[in-house]
């Protein structure tokens, strides 16, 4: 078998606009006993970008990323009608002993 060949991927400007900020809640959390980490992305990101994305910013192998949209619900602040935009989150689970940490800037 052939093994496949990784293309060199430059540092670019659009992933630092994929990967917006990380999700750190109990649940989110949780995940890391699994090698998953859960990102924040606009709803144009593609999984193969989230992918190319966090590979490339954080230097880490990428096995499997799922994405998930919460849809924006209507609220009231004082009698005035007001919405929630949606929003997107990305669950990026990594090669097996890789972490992200979460702690120190990008």
């Amino acid at each position: 078998m052939a093994a496949k060949k990784k293309e060199k991927v430059e540092l670019a400007e659009w992933m630092y606009e994929i990967i917006r900020n990380p999700v750190v809640t109990e649940k989110s959390t949780m995940g890391s006993a699994y090698g998953q980490v859960t990102f924040r992305v606009p709803l144009s990101a593609t999984k193969p970008r989230i992918k190319t994305a966090v590979e490339t910013l954080f230097k880490v192998d990428v096995t499997n990323v799922n994405t998930s949209v919460q849809k924006g619900k209507t609220k009231r602040f004082k009698g005035i009608k007001a919405f929630r935009s949606d929003t997107k989150k990305a669950i990026v689970t990594l090669k097996e002993g890789q972490t992200i940490d979460l702690g120190s800037g990008v």
